[in-house]
């Protein structure tokens, strides 16, 4: 499953376009007084204007499954790589054979780096930001995340990932190129404490060569 394009808000698009051009050094695809698209790989992430909207996203890109240090190094002059424990910034998820760090964009958005080990995606080129390939998962929260997958599963023909414990805390659709991650409201995003809110998104995946528009309120 492939996630094609995301569509999130932001209370400032000045600085969310100098974020992603001139930090992450993304392409700007789009950009108006009300909006900016980035290009991010092989999907693109537009954000809309919305001055009232205090919440936050998360959302993560693939990159290079043996690229994780590089882009690392990459990060530092950037942004600052948030701490697990004992200063170390890797997360390693043993069950879904990946690794992944995580920081923040202007707005507050939880953003990850996620290289996962089963993607035959391996570089020889140096980390830049060609290497991040496309977005690999966006959070979406609901009241009963088991249920929604369920109900995305039944109408567009889409999977729980097999690789997840899904649950009706948690639970994740799609595979290693594109995960929905289904949480609950009030669910803090690991690794921080800072807790899930419902938060209008609008998605367009292409699954088996299919192209299915999704929004969430």
């Amino acid at each position: 499953m492939k996630l094609q394009h995301i569509q999130i808000q932001t209370n400032n698009i000045q600085e969310t376009a100098s974020f992603y051009q001139d930090i992450l050094e993304l392409p700007t695809i789009e950009k108006t007084s009300d909006s900016v698209t980035i290009q991010a790989g092989n999907s693109t992430l537009k954000f809309i204007k919305n001055l009232q909207f205090k919440s936050i996203h998360h959302f993560a890109f693939n990159i290079p499954e043996n690229k994780l240090d590089e882009a690392i190094d990459w990060c530092k002059s950037k942004v600052e790589l948030i701490i697990i424990e004992d200063q170390k910034v890797i997360t390693n998820f043993e069950n879904w054979n990946a690794n992944a760090v995580y920081f923040y964009d202007n707005n507050g958005n939880l953003l990850e780096f996620i290289a996962r080990h089963d993607l035959n995606n391996a570089q020889t080129e140096a980390f830049s930001s060609k290497s991040i390939l496309n977005i690999s998962e966006i959070g979406i929260v609901n009241e009963n995340p088991l249920e929604l997958g369920k109900q995305l599963i039944a109408k567009h023909g889409l999977e729980f990932f097999s690789k997840n414990a899904n649950s009706d805390f948690f639970a994740a659709v799609g595979d290693d190129e594109g995960l929905l991650i289904l949480v609950q409201p009030n669910r803090n995003w690991y690794p921080t404490l800072t807790p899930s809110e419902n938060n209008k998104t609008d998605i367009r995946i292409e699954n088996d060569k299919n192209h299915v528009e999704l929004s969430f309120d």
